[in-house]
């Protein structure tokens, strides 16, 4: 009878992240699973109740001294794997680094053994890799001042944001930056601090499933028996993006789950969603109505000055575009039109003109991906695969639908 009061007692008193609360810290693990902590618990993920830290992490206990934690990232530092993907938690003067949820041996650590020139009592942490940051490092909270910490040099600068709020926790999600106040978030640029956009943001429309409140921009990963893609492509990098209406998805990194944004969010002056996309040259061009806009590939997509211009202008082309792809290492943008006319244009010839037109066995076709596998052309929740652009463009048999897969576009079986 103890043992059952306890239990209910304990959960009970489990706290409610949908009820507005502040985080402690937000952390991935080495396999992407995200972590909010509060006081003695953690939320697993984005949806679903809190649980005791120490069920994950059995040194997150009041028997440690440890029964909470003050900042946490995960770390990115490939040159040295003995550190990479290890989660780092801060408490008070001390670190403490877990790697597959197990204490590493020699901790906990004064936080100036392992990061010299960082304070202690810190409000958050978040892991900044090279490219978003000029070297790989760790921007440290505390009050107004960051602490940038660079990883291989062990160097520290500070820089006051005191236009940001006080972050209780940090978190970095695709290449973006959060910090977390209240129940509430404001997204910054690592570097300059800098805040773009209509902030702060209620945390439960975004963060966590929470009924009567929105969830990324309102879009749920789809059926795969209801998919409808409008385009599809894949950029240098490896990272898939699949539009649908106003949203995008990203599929590089099933780690940290697949969710939906607006186009405006990446491509902030493509507003009414897109035709068809490809990738080239570490660029993606993006196609609407007559118009093309294409953005340099970084950390963050820019767009290119002078853009938009017409396909016409650009390519050589007139009218709308079905789908549009580029195979891994050519230099022709196949471009499907007018429901079954793929026409080609080389990408390195000036100016650019159709240099092939063909009819194709299918009609239409929503979206189409070129990669290791072939040619997938998607039309609704199915997709014809061809070995190549010739075998497409020479044969004249449809070939055999296949139903789109979770394994494909991440879409739910």
């Amino acid at each position: 009878t103890a043992s059952k009061v306890t239990h209910v007692m304990l959960y009970a008193s489990l706290p409610d992240r949908c009820a507005g609360i502040e985080f402690d810290a937000i952390t991935p693990d080495e396999k992407g699973n995200t972590f909010f902590f509060k006081g003695a618990h953690l939320w697993k993920g984005f949806a679903g109740p809190a649980v005791l830290s120490n069920e994950s992490f059995k040194e997150l206990d009041d028997i440690h001294h440890i029964g909470h934690v003050d900042a946490a990232f995960r770390m990115h530092n490939k040159d040295n794997l003995d550190d990479h993907d290890h989660i780092y938690f801060f408490l008070d003067d001390k670190v403490f680094s877990y790697y597959n949820h197990t204490l590493e041996d020699g901790y906990p650590k004064g936080i100036q053994d392992d990061f010299p020139g960082v304070p202690t009592h810190l409000d958050a942490a978040v892991e900044c890799p090279q490219g978003e940051c000029m070297t790989d490092s760790v921007l440290f909270f505390k009050g107004n001042d960051v602490h940038v910490y660079d990883i291989s040099t062990k160097a520290v600068k500070t820089k006051q944001w005191s236009h940001l709020p006080v972050c209780t926790a940090a978190f970095r999600w695709l290449e973006h930056y959060y910090c977390f106040h209240g129940n509430n978030f404001t997204r910054f640029h690592p570097v300059s601090g800098e805040v773009n956009g209509t902030y702060p943001k209620d945390a439960r429309n975004y963060f966590m499933r929470c009924p009567n409140f929105g969830h990324g921009a309102g879009h749920k990963v789809p059926k795969c028996s209801e998919t409808k893609l409008d385009a599809i492509t894949t950029d240098d990098a490896g990272k898939t993006y699949l539009f649908s209406g106003p949203n995008y998805m990203r599929l590089d990194t099933r780690r940290d789950g697949l969710h939906g944004f607006q186009i405006t969010r990446t491509w902030k002056e493509v507003t009414q969603g897109v035709d068809a996309v490809f990738s080239y040259d570490n660029k993606i061009y993006l196609i609407k109505g007559d118009q093309i806009y294409i953005y340099k590939g970084a950390a963050h997509y820019t767009l290119i000055e002078g853009y938009p211009k017409t396909l016409k202008e650009e390519l050589g082309i007139e009218g709308t575009v079905d789908a549009a792809f580029v195979c891994p290492n050519e230099h022709i943008v196949h471009i499907i039109q007018d429901g079954n006319r793929m026409r080609d244009v080389d990408l390195t010839a000036t100016p650019r003109v159709i240099n092939r037109d063909v009819p194709l066995p299918i009609s239409p076709i929503d979206a189409a991906l070129c990669g290791a596998d072939g040619i997938n052309l998607f039309k609704g929740s199915e997709y014809y695969n061809y070995e190549s652009a010739m075998i497409l463009a020479m044969g004249r048999i449809r070939a055999i639908p296949k139903p789109v897969t979770s394994a494909m576009i991440g879409c739910e079986d």
